[in-house]
């Protein structure tokens, strides 16, 4: 099912999922003039780097670029590769708080991905890698590009789907990533640039 969103006010998340796990869509938080303004400062200041994969053996660098940040210089392993964790810019510090002030959890780290347009997305899966705290909460902040966003469940393949706006917030909690993959599919319809941030809680 797909879930039109648009007219929803922000601050007033509720469960996109039938079962077994959270995600809760709060919409969008910036007035326009700050969502670019954001997105502008991230285009800018972060030390962006083409990501890196492993599959079936082949190592494989993506268009989509990529970066990772934290309290400390965490260590954060996915798709058989490993990132350290830089230093928080100003801007990151800024978002996270509110953040955590919107959605009452606490984040040490967070994942950055620049789409350049919709023919980079990213494919079926779930955020449980080692690294994470079980169960902790991860919270989506998008600008740029409106995108779709679809979750499967792993067992029934129930599916549900939303758009992601230009500055809005998803959160994704509980055992969300034990039983429901997610995705974000492709197209050749959008032209323009997103990036995706993910607040997250690496297991100390």
């Amino acid at each position: 099912m797909i879930m039109d969103l648009f007219e929803r006010l922000a601050g007033e998340p509720q469960n996109l999922l039938a079962t077994d796990g959270v995600v809760n869509y709060y919409g969008v938080l910036f007035s326009k003039k700050d969502a670019d303004c954001y997105l502008a400062q991230l285009l800018n200041t972060i030390k962006w780097k083409n990501d890196e994969v492993i599959l079936y053996g082949k190592h494989i660098v993506t268009k989509r670029k990529a970066a990772w940040y934290g309290d400390k210089a965490y260590k954060y392993s996915y798709s058989n590769t490993t990132k350290q964790a830089l230093p928080w810019t100003n801007e990151l510090l800024e978002l996270k708080k509110i953040v955590e002030t919107h959605t009452g959890e606490s984040f040490n780290s967070c994942l950055l991905n620049l789409y350049h347009n919709g023919r980079e997305g990213m494919s079926w899966h779930s955020d449980a890698e080692k690294e994470l705290k079980e169960n902790s909460a991860i919270a989506s902040l998008s600008f740029g590009a409106e995108r779709k966003f679809s979750f499967k469940h792993v067992i029934s393949k129930e599916t549900a789907s939303l758009m992601l706006q230009h500055g809005s917030l998803l959160v994704m909690k509980g055992v969300t990533q034990k039983n429901w993959l997610h995705c974000l599919p492709t197209t050749k319809k959008i032209n323009h640039l997103r990036v995706n941030l993910t607040f997250r809680t690496i297991d100390d």
